[in-house]
């Protein structure tokens, strides 16, 4: 089980933030970013939303993280940890645009950045920024494509449906290969499907914990399945809220500090197939306290459950 930290004050969703963390600033993000990487955890995360319409404010918040931007800053105050959105709403840039972003992220992060890829839940963002709501899956179809065309060929050519382009050279490449990681998050059978042709990381959202090994079992007897290992990441804040931002009940304690009731409930997870896991920001007093937590997930929580061999973790 690898663990990861989704940035304090990255997003405002009404169920999930603290008081505290309307505190944290660029200074305080650092700080959090490269304790996390000194105390072993394996990635950084950041979620994305480009407008949030003022009737979603109440639930959702409207203070939101623009992926690859934020994520810069993120590689340049860290040098080893992995760097990645949750999520990327791909349909909502031009895939020459994105491609350009995700490649000198790359670049310039030494071949850190994973791309976490979800298509949109909230029609009025897409109607802002004109782009069709009821064809976001197949945008982000065609997006994918041509972003990989983009990071893999000296001159990229693409004829889709809505994106065309022919003779176009971009570069720096990525440092990885074949190209940036991809991952996506959902829990619908088009996900599925982009999981098995390009995914190497599925991050369910609203899927049952239970239901996790049937989704990994589809995933890996899908006609189009690359192969490869799927890796699994579950930001737990998932478990705490329904679709809209909206609060739900769970049996669960995020915020205990028993190592054992803690351990307990990453061990569940780890068994039903998940490899990584994003720790709920717990309840706690301030930004002071919450670096108490990060440690603490370090010392009590990591040494239980080992990194795979590098072998296997892909």
């Amino acid at each position: 089980m690898r663990f990861s930290l989704t940035m304090p004050n990255n997003t405002r969703v009404r169920a999930l933030a603290q008081p505290w963390e309307l505190g944290v600033g660029p200074d305080q993000i650092v700080v959090a970013a490269r304790q996390a990487e000194a105390l072993g955890f394996h990635r950084i995360t950041v979620g994305e939303h480009l407008t949030i319409p003022a009737s979603h404010v109440e639930a959702s918040g409207s203070h939101y993280m623009h992926a690859t931007t934020a994520l810069g800053f993120l590689a340049g105050a860290t040098s080893r940890i992995r760097i990645g959105s949750n999520v990327t709403l791909l349909a909502l840039q031009h895939p020459i645009v994105q491609a350009k972003q995700w490649a000198v992220l790359d670049w310039l992060s030494g071949g850190r950045a994973d791309c976490l890829i979800g298509v949109g839940w909230l029609e009025d963002e897409f109607d802002a920024l004109g782009v069709d709501f009821h064809r976001r899956g197949r945008l982000t179809d065609e997006h994918v494509e041509a972003m990989i065309e983009i990071w893999t060929r000296p001159v990229a050519g693409f004829a889709g449906a809505s994106v065309r382009f022919d003779g176009v050279t971009s570069e720096p490449k990525p440092v990885q290969r074949p190209h940036v990681p991809l991952g996506f998050a959902g829990d619908t059978d088009a996900t599925v499907r982009r999981m098995a042709r390009w995914g190497t990381t599925w991050s369910p959202f609203q899927t049952p914990p239970e239901q996790i090994p049937r989704r990994l079992d589809e995933i890996r007897s899908h006609p189009q399945y690359h192969g490869r290992p799927v890796d699994v990441f579950l930001s737990m804040s998932t478990l705490k809220i329904a679709d809209g931002h909206r609060p739900k009940p769970t049996g669960l304690d995020f915020d205990t500090w028993d190592a054992d009731e803690f351990g307990d409930i990453i061990g569940w997870l780890a068994g039903l197939g998940v490899t990584e896991v994003a720790p709920t920001i717990p309840a706690v007093r301030d930004f002071s306290h919450y670096l108490d937590r990060l440690a603490w997930i370090s010392e009590e929580i990591m040494p239980r459950f080992p990194d795979p061999p590098a072998e296997e973790s892909r």
